[in-house]
C-alpha cells in the first residue's frame, strides 16, 4: 500500500488452502507400508525437575508410545500413555502429538482464525474444515467473558498481520519465519503514525479489543489504535470505557474524521481506521485533516534479542502463555500461572520444536474417562521426554482440541475426547488455532487402511471400509480395489465379508488384504467383567398400553470409559406387561390385569439394569413460572459474587412461555474458591409433595461450562447439592433430570434453590458472567409397590424354627454362621421378604427382584450388581445339599431392609 510502511499488505491475497481433490490412479501397486502400533518408552531424564521433592525419590515417569500414523507427507500423529512417577496422585494420561517435519516441502503450518474475521470464535474442527487443513489444535488465550473475543498475542496468517499482541509481561509467541524456521520468543509491537506536518504519535496496537492493562489502566485510554478490514465488529472496540475520535484513511490519505463518535463505516480493504482517545484524539484533530497524507509504520521487536522484524518476515505467528521448556529442560514460568490451575490435572495444549528446529510438535493432553489429565509441571516433563527443545503453553482445559485426518480418510475428525464434562465431543469455540496443511501432489498408491469401530459390543453389527493412500499419505479413492477380510480369532464373532458381528468378549485383530498390501486393526469386544455400572436413560416411566419409551443404555467401565451400548446388543426381559424392544425403543402392547408396577430388565452379557414403570401418571408439573406463588430472590457465595433473578418471556423455542432468569457475575469476587449464584425459593425452600425420586427441569444453557444444580433441604435440615449438569456446554433448551434416590434424603423435602456453580478448578477457563433460564420443574414419583408387604422375620442361628409376622414357620435348613456371616436359603429370603428370585444354573447367578431393586449375585465373585451398579460383596453365595445359600445381611440390606442382630439369644430380625 502507498504511504503505509507496515511490512505487510492489506491487498495481499491469502492462499486458498483448500484440500486438493484426490482421485485414484490406476496402475501397479507399489511397495506396501503396514502401520502397526509400536512399543517403546521414554524415561524422565535426570536433568528434568520433578513435580514434588518426594517424587524425585521414586521411580521416574514414563512416556509409552502406543502407536503412530501419518497424517500427510511430513506430519505424523503419535499417541502415548504418560505414567507419572510413583507416589504422584493422578493416574496415567493419554498424550496426543502431531510431529511436523519442517524440512518436508509439502507440509506447512499456519494460523487459523476463529471465524472469518475479528473478533470471532469457532470450533477448531470448523477452522480446520473451512481452511482446508488436514489437522489442527487450538492456540491462543482469550477473554471468555468478552463479547469481542480476540487473541491475546500476535496473529499472523500467511504473512499477513491480523492482530498485534497485548502488553503483557512474560508472554511468549510461536512463529514460523518466511524461511520455515520455528521460533519461540517474546515479541512486542513498536509503531507510530506520522502526519504530513511531521507530528508523530505512538501506535498502541492493531485490531485490539478493550482490556485492563497490568498497571490497572484501560487499554484504550490516551491511546491510538488501528483497525483494518479484518475487524468487522460495529464497535472499535466495545466496552472500552472511552469515547472515540476516529480518522478514516484510504490509500494513505485521510478521508474523514469524527470527533467523540465512531465513524459509521467499516475499515476498508485499501485502508484503515485510526481510533484515538484523550491525547491520541487530540493528535487526530490537530494533525489529520481530510485530504492530508499520513504514514503509519510499525515493526515487531524481540524482547530478548532486540531484533526487529516486519510482518512479512513471518509466514505465521500465534500467541501463547508461559514458556515451559527451554534448552531441553523445564523452564521457570515466565508469567503467573495461577489462572491455569497449575497443580490440577487438566487437559492441556502446548507447542514446541526440536533443538535442530527441524521438527515442530503439536501436543495435547487428554482428560476424559481413564485419561487423568496433567499438571503444568507434568506437561513440562512430557514435552522434555518428547524431545522438545523449546516449548510454550497454549490455551488448555475445555479449549484443548485436536483435529486430525485419519490415514486414508478424506475428512478430518476429533482426535480425542474433549474436557467438556459430558460426552467428550463438544468443542469449545476459540479465537484461533494452528493448522497443518499439505501441498503434496497426487501420488502413486502406497498402502491401504481399515476404517471402522475398534471398540465393539456383543451382538452388534460393525461394517468396515477399505481406505487407500498414496506415497504422500494423502487419501485415494479405493473404488475397484479387491479386498479380502479375516479375523485372527474366529471365536470372537462372525465375519461376513467386511461385516463383523461379535459373539463373545475379548480382543482380536481384523486384517484386510488387497493384492500384496494389507492392514490390521486391533479390536476389543466389551464384556461383563469390565462393567462397573449400567444405566437406562428412559424418556418416561409410565406403564400404559400403547406407550413407546426410548431406553438408551450406557455402561461405565472399570477403566473410566463411558460407552453407549448399541440397541442390538441389549436383551430385554419384561415383567408385568407384554411388549417388544426394537432400535432402543420399548413398545408396551398390554399390561397384565391388576398390575400397577412393571419392570423392564436390560441385560448385556449377563450384566443387568432395572427400569421400573408405574401405571397411571408418575410425574407432576411442580412449577412453570407462569404465576409463581412464592418469592424468588438472588443469593451468592461468596457474597461478593453478583447474582440477579427475574422473569422473561419470548425466548427462542419457548416464545409463549415465561421462564426464570438467573444472571451471574463471578468476576466481582477475587477469592480463589468455588463460586455460585442462586435463585432462592421462598428463602428456606418450597415443599415438594410426596416422595419424588427424580426431578427434571428445562434449562436454557449459555455454553459457559459452569455447573447447574438444585439444592434440596430434607426433613433433618440437611442441604443436599443435586447435580443437574456437570457442564453447561450447550446453547438453547435442554431437559435435565436428577435422580434423587442417589442422595440420602429424609422426607418430606423442600426445593431450596436452582443455581449455577463455578468450581475452583478451571475457573479461569470459563466466562466470568452470563445468564441461564429455567422452566417447567417436573417431579417424578416411584412405582407403587405391587408386591406383598414383607412381615418382620425373626430367625435363630442353628434353629429351623422362625417367626414371620409373629407366626411360627419351620425352615428346611436352619440359619447358620460361617466366618462371621449368617446364611439362609435363598428361596425363603425371597418368599418372606416380598420379592421374587431366579437361579441361572449355567452362569451360577442368583437374581432377586423386590420393589424397585434388582440384585444379582454370582458364585465365586466378590462383587454384586444392585440396580446396574457393581458393588463389593464381603460374602458370597454358595451351594449346600442342593440349596442356594445367601448372606442374609448383604441381601436384605441391599433390598432396602434393616437387619438387627441380638447376640444374647443368637437371633436375627429382618424388617
Amino acid at each position: 500500500m502507498q504511504r503505509i510502511k507496515f511490512g505487510w499488505s492489506r491487498s495481499a491475497k491469502r492462499p486458498a488452502m483448500r484440500r486438493m481433490a484426490r482421485t485414484f490412479m490406476a496402475g501397479a501397486i507399489g511397495a506396501a507400508m503396514l502401520l502397526q502400533p509400536v512399543a517403546g518408552n521414554l524415561t524422565w531424564t535426570a536433568s528434568a525437575a520433578s513435580k514434588t521433592s518426594s517424587a524425585s525419590a521414586t521411580a521416574s515417569p514414563q512416556l509409552l508410545l502406543l502407536g503412530e500414523s501419518p497424517v500427510t507427507s511430513g506430519a505424523v500423529r503419535r499417541t502415548y500413555d504418560f505414567i507419572p512417577a510413583q507416589g504422584e496422585a493422578n493416574g496415567k494420561t493419554r498424550v496426543h502429538v502431531i510431529a511436523i517435519d519442517m524440512t518436508n516441502p509439502y507440509v506447512s503450518l499456519n494460523a487459523m482464525t476463529g471465524g472469518s474475521t475479528l473478533p470471532g470464535k469457532t470450533a477448531v474442527g470448523t477452522m480446520v474444515k473451512e481452511s482446508g487443513a488436514v489437522a489442527g489444535v487450538n492456540a491462543d488465550y482469550f477473554d471468555m467473558s468478552s463479547s469481542q473475543a480476540v487473541p491475546f498475542g500476535f496473529q499472523i496468517t500467511s504473512g499477513e498481520l491480523l492482530k498485534t499482541a497485548r502488553k503483557l509481561d512474560g508472554m511468549y509467541m510461536f512463529g514460523i519465519t518466511s524461511s520455515r524456521l520455528p521460533v519461540i520468543d517474546r515479541f512486542t509491537m513498536q509503531g507510530s503514525v506520522v502526519a504530513a506536518n511531521g507530528a508523530k504519535f505512538e501506535l498502541s496496537g492493531v485490531n485490539e479489543a478493550a482490556y485492563w492493562k497490568q498497571d490497572g489502566s484501560a487499554s484504550h485510554a490516551n491511546a491510538l489504535y488501528m483497525y483494518t478490514s479484518s475487524w468487522t465488529a460495529a464497535e472499535r472496540p466495545g466496552n472500552s470505557g472511552t469515547t472515540p475520535t476516529e480518522a478514516l484513511v484510504q490509500d494513505g490519505i485521510v478521508v474523514q474524521v469524527s470527533d467523540k463518535a465512531a465513524l459509521p463505516v467499516q475499515p476498508p480493504e485499501n485502508g484503515y481506521i485510526l481510533r484515538g482517545h484523550g491525547q491520541a484524539a487530540q493528535f487526530i484533530l490537530d494533525n489529520l485533516q481530510p485530504g492530508m497524507p499520513v504514514t503509519a509504520t510499525y515493526f515487531i521487536k524481540s524482547e530478548t534479542s532486540g531484533m526487529t522484524y516486519s510482518a512479512n518476515d513471518w509466514s505465521m505467528m500465534i500467541g501463547g502463555h508461559t514458556i515451559l521448556v527451554d534448552g531441553g529442560a523445564p523452564a521457570a514460568f515466565s508469567r503467573s500461572v495461577s489462572s491455569l490451575s497449575p497443580n490440577a490435572d487438566r487437559a492441556r495444549t502446548a507447542i514446541g520444536y526440536s533443538q535442530d528446529k527441524k521438527t515442530v510438535y503439536l501436543v495435547t493432553v487428554e482428560k476424559s474417562g481413564s485419561s487423568a489429565g496433567a499438571t503444568l509441571s507434568e506437561l513440562q516433563q512430557i514435552l522434555v521426554m518428547l524431545g522438545v527443545w523449546r516449548g510454550i503453553n497454549l490455551d488448555g482445559g475445555g479449549s484443548t482440541t485436536m483435529i486430525a485426518r485419519p490415514l486414508g480418510e478424506f475428512e478430518t475428525q476429533l482426535a480425542h475426547a474433549t474436557e467438556d464434562g459430558g460426552s467428550g465431543t463438544y468443542q469449545r469455540p476459540v479465537v484461533n488455532g494452528i493448522g497443518v496443511y499439505t501441498s503434496a501432489p497426487q501420488g502413486k498408491l502406497l498402502g491401504i487402511s481399515i476404517s471402522g469401530k475398534q471398540v465393539l459390543f456383543i451382538g452388534e453389527q460393525a461394517e468396515y471400509a477399505l481406505k487407500a493412500y498414496d506415497e504422500y499419505y494423502n487419501p485415494l479413492d479405493p473404488a475397484g480395489m479387491s479386498a479380502a477380510w479375516s479375523l485372527d480369532k474366529p471365536e470372537l464373532g462372525k465375519l461376513t465379508g467386511n461385516v463383523l458381528q461379535p459373539a463373545r468378549a475379548g480382543t482380536g485383530t481384523l486384517t484386510v488384504k488387497s493384492g500384496s498390501i494389507s492392514d490390521k486393526l486391533a479390536l476389543e469386544v466389551i464384556g461383563e467383567k469390565q462393567i462397573v455400572r449400567m444405566t437406562i436413560a428412559a424418556s418416561q416411566t409410565e406403564l400404559a398400553p400403547g406407550a413407546s419409551i426410548r431406553v438408551p443404555v450406557s455402561v461405565e467401565l472399570a477403566d473410566g470409559r463411558k460407552l453407549s451400548v448399541p440397541a442390538a446388543s441389549v436383551k430385554w426381559e419384561f415383567r408385568g406387561f407384554e411388549g417388544t424392544a426394537k432400535d432402543g425403543v420399548i413398545n408396551i402392547h398390554a399390561v397384565k390385569e391388576g398390575v400397577k408396577t412393571g419392570y423392564a430388565i436390560a441385560r448385556y452379557d449377563g450384566y443387568s439394569a432395572l427400569l421400573t414403570l408405574t401405571a397411571g401418571s408418575s410425574q407432576q408439573l411442580f412449577e412453570d413460572f407462569e404465576n409463581v406463588k412464592f418469592a424468588i430472590t438472588p443469593s451468592s457465595v461468596p457474597s461478593e459474587v453478583t447474582a440477579g433473578t427475574g422473569f422473561v418471556s419470548g425466548l427462542p423455542g419457548r416464545e409463549t412461555s415465561t421462564a426464570l432468569r438467573l444472571q451471574y457475575d463471578f468476576s466481582t469476587s477475587a477469592e480463589d474458591r468455588t463460586k455460585a449464584a442462586y435463585a432462592m425459593f421462598n428463602g428456606q425452600g418450597v415443599a415438594l409433595p410426596g416422595q419424588p425420586t427424580r426431578l427434571s427441569v428445562e434449562v436454557y444453557g449459555d455454553a459457559s461450562g459452569h455447573m447447574v444444580r438444585a439444592m434440596i433441604t430434607d426433613a433433618a435440615g440437611k442441604d443436599h447439592l443435586v447435580d443437574l449438569a456437570k457442564s453447561l456446554n450447550w446453547h438453547g433448551w435442554k431437559t435435565l433430570t436428577a435422580d434423587l434416590t442417589a442422595y440420602p434424603l429424609v422426607y418430606p423435602v423442600k426445593l431450596k434453590s436452582l443455581y449455577v456453580a463455578s468450581p475452583k478448578e478451571g475457573q479461569a477457563d470459563r466466562p466470568a458472567y452470563g445468564e441461564v433460564y429455567f422452566d417447567d420443574i417436573v417431579l417424578h414419583y416411584p412405582a407403587a409397590s405391587g408386591e406383598q408387604k414383607s412381615s418382620t422375620v425373626v430367625l435363630a442361628i442353628g434353629s429351623r424354627q422362625a417367626k414371620v409376622g409373629g407366626q411360627p414357620v419351620t425352615l428346611d435348613v436352619a440359619p447358620f454362621a460361617k466366618d462371621g456371616v449368617t446364611y439362609l436359603p435363598l428361596r425363603f429370603v425371597a418368599d418372606q421378604l416380598g420379592g421374587s428370585t431366579d437361579w441361572d444354573a449355567q452362569t451360577k447367578k442368583v437374581t432377586v427382584l423386590r420393589g424397585d431393586r434388582l440384585l444379582e449375585l454370582r458364585f465365586g465373585q466378590e462383587t454384586i450388581i444392585v440396580n446396574g451398579e457393581r458393588k463389593s460383596a464381603p460374602a458370597q453365595p454358595y451351594a449346600e445339599k442342593g440349596r442356594t445359600l445367601v448372606p442374609i445381611r448383604l441381601v436384605s440390606e441391599q433390598l432396602g431392609l434393616r437387619v438387627d442382630w441380638n447376640k444374647e439369644n443368637n437371633t436375627v430380625t429382618i424388617q
